[in-house]
C-alpha cells in the first residue's frame, strides 16, 4: 500500500502517551524489572549494528522456519530513542533498540523478541493490516517465549517533554491531535474511518493543520 494511503493509528511516537481528541492520555506504570546484571546476556554498544544480536535474532526467527526474514533481519543500537526501549521496522527490516537498556542488561533479550515480535506478526499476516500489539502479535510473543507481554516497557527511562506545536483537527468529528512534529504523510482520523469507512483510508477524514 503506498505510503500516502497508510493510517497513523495511535500516533504511537511515544509509546506512553495516546493523544485523543482534547486529552492526552498517559500509560499506566507498571512493576519496574530488576536492575541486575542477568548471565546470558550481552551488553550493548552505544549505536550501530550489532553483529551478536543479529546472530541470536537469526535463531530465534529460523527455529519458527522463518528463513527469509532471519536472513534480512537487522538489529541497531539507536541513540535517537528516548523513551522507547525498541522499535520495529517491518519494511526495513530492523530493529533498533535503546542503547539505555545498558542500565538494565536483563531487559535486552526480552525487547529484542518483543520486536521480533513485531516483525513476525507481520510476515505472518503477509500484506494484511494488523494491529500493532493485537493477536497476531500476542501469538508471536508466545512463540518467542514471552506470553503476556505488554505493549510498552515501564523502564524509567529520563524523558523530555515537549510541548505540542501543532494542533491537527478532524474535518468530520472536530477532534484536535496535538503533535511535536509536523505530519508529512496523508493521516486521517482514526475513529471516523473506522465509523464510516470499516477502518480503512478515507480522504475525507484527513486532519489539517488548524494551529501552530
Amino acid at each position: 500500500m503506498p505510503l500516502l494511503r497508510q493510517l497513523e493509528f495511535a500516533f504511537e511516537q511515544f509509546a506512553t502517551r495516546v493523544f485523543t481528541a482534547r486529552n492526552v492520555v498517559v500509560g499506566q506504570a507498571h512493576r519496574l524489572p530488576c536492575r541486575e546484571t542477568a548471565t546470558d546476556t550481552i551488553a550493548p554498544q552505544s549505536c550501530g549494528r550489532d553483529a551478536d544480536l543479529e546472530r541470536k535474532a537469526r535463531e530465534l526467527l529460523r527455529s519458527l522456519g522463518t528463513n527469509r526474514i532471519a536472513e534480512e533481519i537487522r538489529i541497531e543500537w539507536n541513540p535517537r530513542l528516548k523513551t522507547t526501549a525498541g522499535r520495529a521496522d517491518y519494511r526495513l527490516k530492523l530493529i533498533s533498540l535503546n542503547p539505555q537498556l545498558a542500565e538494565f542488561p536483563d531487559e535486552i533479550d526480552r525487547t529484542l523478541r518483543h520486536e521480533l515480535a513485531h516483525i513476525l506478526a507481520q510476515f505472518r499476516a503477509g500484506g494484511r493490516r494488523i494491529s500493532p500489539h493485537g493477536a497476531e502479535w500476542q501469538q508471536a510473543c508466545r512463540d518467542f517465549g514471552i506470553a503476556g507481554e505488554r505493549r510498552c516497557h515501564a523502564l524509567p527511562f529520563p524523558a523530555k517533554r515537549y510541548a505540542p506545536r501543532f494542533i491537527y483537527r478532524c474535518p468530520n468529528c472536530r477532534c484536535d491531535f496535538p503533535r511535536v512534529r509536523r505530519i508529512r504523510r496523508a493521516v486521517a482520523c482514526l475513529a471516523c474511518c473506522r465509523a464510516h469507512n470499516g477502518g480503512e483510508f478515507d480522504a475525507r477524514f484527513r486532519l489539517t493543520l488548524v494551529r501552530l
